[in-house]
């Protein structure tokens, strides 16, 4: 990666909220593309080619355990963090074992997904 070329993100998630929320946490720092759901997420990999992943569980058409299976069968192998309102142990297993590469719960806060960006892309 060159050094002034700034991480992409594709990040997937159907509410409009959480969007601009994670948008402003990490404004200025990465470029963001925005997936709606699950199917638009894994269509628009190839076209945005990101460094990062960010996969909301619960969505439309396509929820994002199924978007990371897909993603992981096409071979990707990047780094996907699932962003989920379950909080569960149960929900952090199966988001794993989906091929999840770190579990974040909502709310969370801005310098927690920073730094899990940071570690997974090596920027520490």
């Amino acid at each position: 990666m060159e050094e002034n070329q700034k991480i992409k993100i594709l990040y997937a998630e159907d509410n409009d909220s959480n969007y601009i929320l994670a948008k402003a946490m990490l404004k200025g720092v990465y470029d963001i593309f925005r997936a709606s759901n699950g199917a638009e997420a894994v269509e628009l990999y190839s076209t945005v080619e990101p460094d990062i992943i960010l996969m909301d569980m619960k969505m439309p058409v396509m929820d994002g355990l199924e978007a990371t299976r897909k993603l992981r069968e096409m071979g990707v192998t990047i780094p996907i963090i699932a962003l989920t309102a379950f909080a569960y142990d149960n929900d952090r297993s199966v988001a794993l074992l989906a091929g999840c590469t770190e579990y974040i719960t909502k709310p969370y806060r801005a310098e927690t997904l920073r730094k899990t960006i940071s570690k997974l892309l090596n920027l520490e």
